[in-house]
């Protein structure tokens, strides 16, 4: 068991292909709590097989973060399947999908003032408290309109994998930041740039710096597929073997 484990891990590393991702999918979320998970349509979409394992992934995403609101009031079961159904979405190529190093969800009402450059933020990871802290108001907005490529959920747990891949070397993390290197040289190249200027595919602000660029790439993907596509196949393939992404999980 132990060399197959071995060939399997440099198979893994050689040819990026999704290897063994759980032993067991047995974790199940109380009744409340799977009404949410249903009304996501990312599970919907699924498989029952992906289904069970995505259920399992959501209940291990809550058992192992807490949740935490800024000012007074009870977090929902709302608030915490459909954080943890993002994030779960997210990393579902991946076999660590638990995101080791944030332990904690604090949610704002609305945009908050950040203490890092006070100006209002709508979500910000703070990698050395462990923390990502979110507007509900907007992460809500992310999720029920689907076609502006805005998706606040997305674009910050984007983030913490970013941060993840720098900070760590299990598999999935040396793959994102492979696949990560691989984007970033094929936007030097002076056909992607002039292709990149004249359609003005991303909005502007994917090129704040190469953080944002893959937090807005990751949005695009999730809500304009077919399009992204199109437009960038290299930069497509490149990111959908960073998430390590199987087509059948895509909504169109």
């Amino acid at each position: 068991m132990v060399l197959v484990h071995f060939v399997l891990r440099s198979l893994q590393g050689k040819r990026d292909f999704i290897w063994y991702r759980q032993i067991r999918s047995n974790k199940k979320l109380p009744l409340s709590r799977k009404r949410v998970l249903q009304s996501y349509p990312f599970y919907s979409h699924l498989n029952e097989k992906y289904q069970k394992e995505f259920e399992h992934r959501v209940a291990a995403f809550v058992d192992a973060k807490k949740y935490r609101n800024r000012y007074e009031g009870t977090i929902t079961d709302e608030q915490m399947i459909l954080v943890a159904c993002v994030a779960c979405r997210l990393s579902f190529g991946r076999r660590n999908y638990l995101y080791p190093l944030l332990s904690t969800i604090l949610f704002f009402p609305e945009p908050f003032m950040s203490p890092t450059n006070e100006s209002l933020h709508k979500g910000e990871f703070n990698p050395t408290a462990k923390v990502l802290a979110i507007s509900w108001k907007d992460f809500k907005e992310g999720m029920d309109i689907t076609n502006d490529n805005l998706h606040l959920g997305l674009h910050e747990f984007t983030h913490v994998i970013h941060f993840e891949s720098e900070h760590s070397s299990d598999i999935d993390a040396e793959r994102f930041k492979k696949y990560t290197r691989k984007i970033l040289l094929e936007l030097m190249k002076p056909e992607t740039r002039s292709k990149l200027d004249a359609t003005r595919f991303f909005r502007e602000y994917a090129f704040t710096n190469q953080y944002e660029f893959m937090a807005v790439l990751v949005e695009y993907y999730f809500e304009s597929n077919a399009d992204f596509k199109i437009e960038f196949p290299s930069i497509y393939s490149h990111l959908t073997k960073a998430l390590l992404y199987k087509e059948e999980w895509i909504l169109n």
